[in-house]
């Protein structure tokens, strides 16, 4: 787990927390939690966020640094709001501060290893699978705790094929145990 911020997100997030103007709640999700919280060395230009609290905050923040934003362009890093996210049912009981104290207005969030991994699921590029793999051989991931995510919290409120869902899932699973049983020989 990382506790500095790097640059350029460390620049970014300090010009934005002023446009913030009140104490703002920002779940990261996707790749900036992946890289910046969990440690993968893969790089990404953007913060996935989902239900930024209070709304009028994150109308503020996403005009001031979202893709094509001045901002943007000067640091080469934006703001992304995923409207449409299909997020595990309790995931915010689970959410954990980052970087707590840096930023006056901003307050970041991640969400624990299986949450982001289940995120992910139903877009399922390449990208997805990787972080997912990642999180899964670096954090503390137990396979039935996954599992019962995934039935209890994220199946039943799946949008879409579930049985694509299901075979991704399942796909998913069977990687992991590979991967695993690679490491141990």
């Amino acid at each position: 787990m990382h506790t500095t911020l790097p640059e350029p997100w460390l620049s970014f997030l300090r010009e934005l927390d002023p446009v913030a103007g009140e104490p703002t709640k920002i779940p990261c999700i996707g790749g900036f939690a992946v890289t910046q919280h969990y440690g993968s060395a893969r790089t990404t230009v953007d913060l996935d966020v989902i239900d930024v609290a209070p709304i009028a905050s994150r109308n503020r923040l996403l005009e001031a640094g979202g893709k094509g934003s001045s901002l943007a362009r000067k640091h080469r890093v934006y703001l992304d709001f995923v409207g449409i996210a299909q997020v595990p049912y309790e995931y915010e009981e689970r959410l954990v501060p980052i970087y707590e104290g840096l930023f006056e207005n901003i307050h970041l969030f991640v969400m624990d290893p299986y949450d982001i991994a289940l995120c992910k699921l139903k877009r399922d590029n390449d990208r997805d699978f990787q972080d997912m793999l990642f999180l899964a051989r670096t954090t503390p991931f137990d396979l039935e705790v996954f599992e019962q995510r995934y039935r209890e919290e994220l199946r039943p409120y799946l949008f879409g094929s579930i049985s694509e869902a299901d075979f991704t899932f399942a796909r998913w699973m069977e990687a992991i145990k590979e991967d695993r049983g690679k490491t141990k020989d």
